[in-house]
């Protein structure tokens, strides 16, 4: 077995040999999944890059023997944000489609855990069916996880670093991804136009119709960001901090390092078929059937 497996978490930095041993390792790999699209006057259009893919490799840094990241999916579902310059929208079928065969790609060749990290908001009904589609059309597992949401598995991490309003504080190019990337990519932060913007829902103050990255209400309009925001800020961007930015990230890969460890050697559930009938056909949707 090569010694650059245990060393080397960047999976295109494999050869083909290396990748088997990566595979007898039962290594776990991660797919950062973001999107190129506006994030206001001060944060530059791979703001939905540079997070879940700074959080994966630092995470992978950590535990090279046991996470392989692969290369950013760049570009997600962003139709709604076509308002703003800059934004690069591809079809949620297509986005569908390339995420699946990446993961049955991974899974052809032997790899049983796969975690899609998500960066991009609007991707994560697209890649919930992805992973339902890799779990019933492969032998793998697949799971998905938001960047943001790791930093609620311990319930006092928010309190205490969360100075912005809920709803709506952190939510898009607000205090936190201002934050993340100010650590991450400081130099590209254009600082003299960092300004907080609001949200015209959040604005109403009603129980049903409200966004945030950690809730929503439960009637949310989700449509053309243009229609809710004037500069495409949504949260209090000026409660970002490079400070603030640093603890996020650590406090991200932590648990990323942890969920890792958990998922890794976790036995597969196994499944079981009620029919008392013998099968006289595949299931025709794709799905893998019991004994392939």
């Amino acid at each position: 077995m090569s010694n650059r497996v245990t060393t080397e978490h960047r999976y295109e930095k494999l050869t083909w040999p290396e990748i088997n041993d990566a595979v007898e390792m039962n290594q776990v790999c991660i797919i950062p999944c973001g999107a190129v699209e506006q994030h206001g006057p001060h944060l530059p259009l791979d703001v939905d890059l540079v997070c879940p893919g700074g959080i994966a490799h630092g995470a992978g840094r950590e535990m090279p023997s046991k996470i392989l990241v692969l290369p950013t999916v760049a570009y997600g579902y962003t139709g709604h944000v076509m308002d703003f310059p800059g934004t690069i929208n591809t079809h949620y079928e297509t986005f569908i489609k390339q995420v699946l065969d990446i993961t049955k790609s991974l899974a052809y060749h032997g790899f049983k855990k796969i975690v899609l990290l998500n960066g991009h908001g609007s991707n994560m009904p697209n890649l919930d069916l992805v992973a339902r589609r890799t779990n019933l059309e492969t032998d793998a597992e697949c799971i998905l996880a938001a960047w943001w949401k790791l930093l609620t598995v311990d319930p006092e991490f928010l309190p205490s670093w969360r100075e912005s309003r809920f709803p709506g504080g952190c939510s898009h190019a607000g205090e936190l991804e201002t934050s993340l990337y100010l650590y991450l990519a400081e130099e590209d932060v254009r600082k003299d136009k960092i300004k907080s913007g609001t949200i015209k829902m959040n604005d109403e103050n009603n129980p049903f119709n409200y966004v945030d990255l950690f809730g929503a209400g439960p009637a949310t309009l989700v449509s053309w960001t243009s229609s809710y925001s004037e500069t495409g800020v949504l949260g209090d961007a000026e409660k970002g901090s490079k400070e603030k930015g640093e603890r996020a990230y650590r406090e991200a890969v932590k648990q990323l390092c942890q969920f890792v460890t958990y998922f890794q050697e976790r036995p597969v559930d196994k499944r079981h078929r009620e029919q008392r009938h013998p099968r006289g056909m595949a299931i025709p949707w794709g799905q893998m059937d019991i004994g392939e």
